[in-house]
């Protein structure tokens, strides 16, 4: 039916701490491409050349997935991306079971049942993201991807389904990698040698030398991405862990991390 908007309830294995993971994602979502909203995650998507809507909320058991001018022929490979962005799948029993003989992780554990690693929708989206994050902060690195996808994302109108609301401020789908390859990322407030890694990576994956497939080994993906000037090995384990959902990728130096394990750690930044 034009302008209706498809709905799929979503099963989860549970605990699942769905505020934590709707935190994660509201702190760094994309301006105009990314919304938290009233309790929903919103965000624009293209699928097989069709621009369109996905909002996901969890309701009575279950993450409610609705799905804005998606085509219904679309609508498996919609559900596979979105279970895996919010990692629904996750063997829950397992990592507790692994997570509690570690005293400090089973004291965490308790306060944080369910929590879960937050996959991606796109591999080179989250690759850009990535890399605006090296050294500065979240919220930085959420304006400058903001201000990309103003300059460089294509336009989109609401769909249908989606007209009349007022709350909903979506007007534009992640930049391309061929959009972002050409870039020149001035007076955006991106450093120049940031802007410049942008391009290399937007490059290989359009000459298909980076791709996001999540049926390759993950070592040949951060092979891939390390072979990149600018990308090192944080970026690609990062990467690696959300974009395929590699459950043994490590980012060890990362900050965040460093901190949670010793919060009087003083870190070099």
């Amino acid at each position: 039916e034009p302008g209706a908007a498809l709905t799929v309830h979503l099963n989860y294995r549970r605990p699942f701490e769905w505020p934590a993971l709707l935190g994660f994602f509201a702190g760094r979502a994309t301006p105009g491409v990314e919304q938290v909203t009233g309790g929903g995650y919103y965000r624009t998507i293209r699928v097989n050349g069709r621009p369109g809507v996905i909002e996901c909320r969890e309701s009575k058991g279950r993450v409610r997935l609705r799905m804005h001018g998606i085509a219904t022929k679309d609508l498996f490979a919609v559900v596979r991306s979105a279970r895996e962005m919010l990692d629904l799948d996750a063997p829950i029993d397992d990592i507790h079971d692994v997570l509690r003989k570690d005293r400090h992780l089973a004291r965490l554990l308790r306060d944080r049942r369910g929590v879960r690693v937050p996959g991606a929708w796109d591999g080179f989206e989250l690759t850009v993201r990535a890399i605006l994050g090296q050294q500065v902060s979240v919220q930085a690195a959420t304006t400058l991807a903001g201000r990309i996808a103003a300059r460089y994302g294509e336009p989109l109108a609401l769909p249908a389904s989606l007209s009349g609301r007022g709350d909903i401020t979506l007007e534009r789908l992640f930049p391309a990698p061929e959009k972002l390859a050409r870039a020149r990322f001035n007076r955006i407030g991106l450093v120049t040698s940031r802007a410049a890694t942008i391009r290399r990576v937007a490059a290989a994956v359009v000459s298909g030398d980076v791709h996001f497939d999540d049926s390759q080994e993950p070592d040949k993906l951060r092979a891939s991405l390390m072979a990149i000037r600018g990308i090192g090995e944080w970026t690609a384990e990062y990467v690696a862990m959300r974009a395929l959902k590699y459950p043994d990728a490590f980012p060890a130096s990362d900050l965040g991390l460093l901190k949670a394990v010793d919060p009087n750690r003083k870190l070099n930044t």
